[in-house]
């Protein structure tokens, strides 16, 4: 995989997909900002084994439904390294109830930390890459955003207001050099789904054609392709990392 940028910063990145998004991209020889809210010691333990495996990485904590901390901690990267070359938008909750229990500020506090949040880090990220007229930010959306789901109308909605403000986005940066892409990953073995019953695990899988769950290397490479240079001409996009459980 080849990218021209040398840095990436990929919010969440302490745990999960984003863990593994982040040592996905040191691997290909990025310098990796990441990004925790509370799980310092997790986001040390990610450094570690990139450094360990030869890479570049460095650990920087804040709330990203925080305007000002992530406005700051955009700043803190430039004036590091002198530029933000990549963007990750990975960050996100869950606050899940049916719609007929769920109160405005259950609603609001998902689309605050996953829409509002991957949207000031869009923006901030504009305002530094069309400096140097290069720049590439992936943001990781869901399945539920394209398709909805019982008991989840705060983070589909989330989810898909991303997707559709990806393509705004794209539209509005394509003169300046910088693309923006989002990945909409189906179910994915992590240790949110680790938790679910054998019952429930083999009632999604039959729903999907491949007739298994993801894995985060998977998501995390799809990542990087978006990133690198092998898709400069793909802007405003949808990846599915789904296994074929969502085709439309």
């Amino acid at each position: 995989m080849k990218f021209s940028g040398k840095n990436v910063l990929v919010t969440g990145s302490s745990r999960g997909i984003g863990a593994e998004i982040a040592k996905v991209l040191a691997g290909y020889g990025l310098k990796v900002w990441i990004n925790y809210r509370s799980g310092a010691a997790e986001a040390d333990a990610v450094k570690e084994i990139i450094e360990a495996n030869g890479g570049s990485a460095a650990v920087i904590g804040f709330d990203v439904s925080n305007e000002d901390a992530f406005v700051d901690a955009i700043k803190t990267i430039v004036e590091s390294d002198g530029e933000l070359s990549y963007l990750v938008n990975n960050a996100g909750i869950t606050n899940d109830k049916l719609a007929l229990r769920m109160k405005s500020e259950d609603f609001m506090s998902v689309i605050n930390a996953n829409l509002t949040s991957c949207f000031i880090g869009c923006r901030e990220a504009m305002k530094v890459m069309r400096k140097k007229k290069f720049g590439a930010v992936v943001n990781i959306a869901s399945i539920v955003g394209e398709t909805g789901n019982a008991g989840q109308t705060n983070y589909s909605a989330s989810k898909g207001g991303v997707i559709a403000m990806t393509k705004s986005f794209a539209i509005e940066s394509a003169t300046s050099g910088i693309r923006y892409n989002t990945v909409t990953p189906g179910f994915i073995a992590t240790e949110m789904t680790e938790v679910l019953s054998e019952d429930v695990k083999n009632s999604f899988t039959s729903k999907i054609p491949m007739g298994r769950f993801g894995n985060p290397n998977e998501v995390a490479q799809a990542t990087a392709f978006l990133l690198s240079d092998h898709s400069s001409y793909i802007t405003g996009e949808t990846l599915k990392v789904n296994g074929g459980m969502n085709m439309a």
